[in-house]
């Protein structure tokens, strides 16, 4: 049986409002074929370096310990010291130095705060009862 040969506009694009031929690819803009999956494209998020030693170093202390103590001794406003510790060590760990820096100071007043606030509630309790 001799091969069969291909009609001679096989290489060209289809004519306008013709259906394209089963297999082709979709023309670019064209909207999906009906029962075909829609293309996800997610963009690719370049590989996490860690941060250098002279990053760490700008590191802003997040008073982790005195945190724990002013939420012992002054629970409202130790936990208000937490969330701001929290949001201290993410902004330490996104390289956010300046978020990083800001509540870390905020951190720092509010433990001293509910520090001393607790002390003295536990000194007039000693005091007076």
């Amino acid at each position: 049986m001799p091969p069969k040969q291909a009609p001679a506009d096989a290489g060209a694009p289809p004519a306008a409002g013709a259906p394209p031929a089963a297999g082709a690819p979709p023309a670019a803009g064209a909207p999906p074929a009906a029962g075909a999956q829609p293309a996800t494209q997610t963009p690719e998020k370049p590989p996490k370096e860690p941060q250098t030693p002279e990053e760490m170093a700008f590191y802003a202390p997040n008073y982790l310990c005195l945190t724990i103590l002013a939420v012992l001794l002054f629970p409202p406003l130790g936990l208000i010291a937490v969330f701001f510790t929290y949001k201290t060590w993410q902004a330490n760990k996104n390289s956010q130095w300046e978020d990083a820096y800001i509540n870390s100071g905020r951190t720092g007043w509010l433990d001293v705060f509910a520090i001393l606030i607790g002390l003295g509630i536990i000194y007039i309790y000693a005091l007076f009862m």
